[in-house]
């Protein structure tokens, strides 16, 4: 196996909603749904930088195509980092979110490591962590 991965699926409950959240009110570019033709094939891909994508799936969907039951969701079985380029930009951020219908469960704050960063949940209690790291350069950083 090499060291990459390619698409960051999110089990959702609400397709429209969840395309709403991310196109509409967190500015991410996609093509919208796509594979309705298809009985559970509805989704939405979301292209993300470095030829990553982030699919939004129906949980019953990803149950079916994995044969795995539908379970309980739980927010902290995994979060998703923003890295950005300074601590204005994640108050930026974690408002946009806020605008777009995300629930702050952590709001930004400076961290114990010489960060700074807070925590949101998407539409579907995923959790995104905005965070800046004086230690790592975020993308366009020089």
């Amino acid at each position: 196996m090499k060291p990459r991965i390619t698409v960051l699926t999110l089990g959702v409950d609400d397709l429209e909603r969840s395309l709403r959240f991310y196109r509409d009110g967190l500015g991410l570019k996609t093509e919208g749904i796509v594979g309705t033709e298809f009985e559970y094939g509805a989704v939405v891909f979301i292209e993300l930088e470095g030829g990553l994508k982030l699919a939004l799936y129906p949980r019953k969907s990803l149950s079916l195509d994995s044969t795995l039951p539908l379970g309980q969701p739980s927010a902290t079985e995994l979060s998703i980092g923003h890295n950005v380029t300074s601590k204005k930009e994640v108050d930026v951020v974690m408002d946009q979110a806020r605008k777009a219908g995300a629930v702050i469960v952590k709001p930004a704050h400076d961290t114990f490591w010489g960060g700074y960063g807070g925590y949101f949940q998407d539409p579907d209690q995923h959790l995104w962590e905005v965070v800046w790291n004086p230690q790592w350069l975020a993308e366009g950083e020089a």
